[in-house]
């Protein structure tokens, strides 16, 4: 398995991945899946801010991706990030998520930010769950029935991982450039 900076090229592997999640699963609340151009318009905004957004592959094609996004909008939120994670059906269990998320928080440590925050469909995504545990991760909230996707209500857990030193310290870099957001 290779982890890599996804391309253009990669949009319809990572549509088709994605709109199996959004079709089949609640870990994203969507419910139309992307079109190509359209992932790669999402990349795009990601790529903007200096984020991370990262394919897995192998000889048997892309395994999964994953990526950090602005957490919110607002100017001092520019040292806290998202991350979001699909790994492809069939490759679940086989270490694809850790190695994505695990070079997700590497990168966005790079950058100095301090914060990363998992948003989790699903209270009973014990698999999302798991793996942000593992990565050090902590749980902070659960929000009962905030989203309705296949006819019942559905619960996120907020999970979150300081980076560098987090909140121990006051930031020295500029963070991300919100502006544009």
């Amino acid at each position: 398995m290779r982890v890599r900076d996804a391309a253009a090229a990669d949009a319809p592997a990572l549509a088709a991945i994605y709109g199996h999640h959004v079709l089949n699963g609640v870990g994203t609340f969507e419910e139309t899946p992307p079109s190509p151009g359209e992932m790669v318009r999402r990349q795009e905004m990601v790529r903007a801010l200096g984020l991370p957004y990262l394919i897995a592959e192998a000889d048997e094609g892309v395994m999964g991706f994953a990526y950090a996004s602005a957490f919110r909008p607002r100017a001092a939120y520019r040292y806290t990030a998202e991350d979001s994670v699909y790994v492809a059906p069939g490759f679940a269990g086989r270490g694809v998520g850790r190695a994505l998320v695990g070079a997700v928080v590497a990168r966005c440590e790079a950058m100095g930010l301090r914060q990363l925050i998992a948003v989790i469909g699903g209270s009973d995504n014990e698999a999302s769950i798991g793996l942000h545990r593992a990565l050090g991760f902590e749980l902070k909230a659960v929000a009962p029935g905030v989203g309705f996707k296949f006819g019942r209500w559905v619960d996120i857990v907020w999970m979150q991982r300081a980076l560098n030193v987090g909140a121990a310290a006051a930031p020295s870099g500029p963070g991300l450039d919100l502006r544009g957001s």
